[in-house]
């Protein structure tokens, strides 16, 4: 028998309806996949179909449209703090984290340094810390091999961008090669042979508070996404999430 649309019985929950509301469909996104890192399939009653969640992820996965939501963002959040929507400096740092069983053989590996068996996040952060680029490799990729790649995305992204801080992994040629096909400086920020013990390095800690907020998000905490687009929609997702929260926070102006 066919159920009505018009009233349903009292012990019977309403018909969901269909298509779903963007804005009903962001909401599972963020309390229940990224935050609580449930599965697909184990998306509560109240919120809509697991299906039609997946489907609205994928699509914006598949054509980018999170990380352009992700990007208008972000120029809202650096203009309400007083600053120009387009970052003239970042930091470039990399983090392993270990992998789920899903995660094939083709797209992870093991970094030796970390002791870790399963993928890295190479991000670029303004100065902020609010995120400018992400690829997620496997951890035996190494930080130099991935910033000629992500550094010039970066840079065609940013055209402002001019100056980029880095950690001591990202010498050699890749300096040489920055400033002449980006027109780029990459500054290394060294820890002294003096040092003992844990210091803040300048600069460096702007890329760390990233990853810090990336670990709250209990779907970041290790890499649970088949395939690597899918780790870095998810990236963009929680970092969205964030922004979100500052930009409804009561505006305090200066002064």
């Amino acid at each position: 028998m066919t159920r009505s649309t018009d009233a349903c019985p009292v012990n019977e929950p309403a018909p969901r309806q269909s298509p779903c509301p963007g804005e009903e469909l962001l909401a599972p996104l963020k309390q229940r996949h990224w935050d609580n890192g449930i599965k697909w399939r184990a998306m509560p009653a109240d919120f809509p179909p697991w299906d039609r969640v997946y489907a609205f992820f994928r699509r914006w996965r598949d054509h980018d449209l999170v990380r352009e939501f992700h990007d208008r963002l972000r120029g809202q959040v650096r203009e309400r703090a007083g600053r120009d929507a387009l970052p003239t400096a970042g930091v470039i740092d990399s983090q392993s984290v270990n992998a789920d069983a899903v995660v094939g053989a083709g797209s992870r590996g093991f970094d030796g340094g970390k002791l870790v068996n399963g993928r890295k996040r190479h991000v670029v952060v303004d100065t902020l810390g609010l995120l400018l680029g992400v690829m997620v490799t496997a951890a035996d990729v190494g930080d130099r091999a991935a910033a000629h790649i992500l550094l010039e995305q970066v840079a065609a992204a940013h055209h402002r961008l001019a100056l980029v801080w880095a950690d001591g992994g990202y010498t050699g040629s890749l300096i040489e090669h920055c400033l002449a096909a980006f027109a780029l400086v990459l500054a290394i920020v060294k820890r002294s042979d003096n040092m003992k013990g844990f210091v803040v390095l300048p600069k460096r800690w702007i890329v760390e508070r990233l990853f810090a907020h990336l670990m709250r998000s209990r779907r970041l905490a290790r890499d649970f996404e088949r395939r690597i687009a899918g780790s870095e929609a998810m990236i963009y997702w929680s970092m969205a999430a964030l922004m979100t929260r500052r930009l409804a926070r009561p505006h305090r102006g200066r002064g």
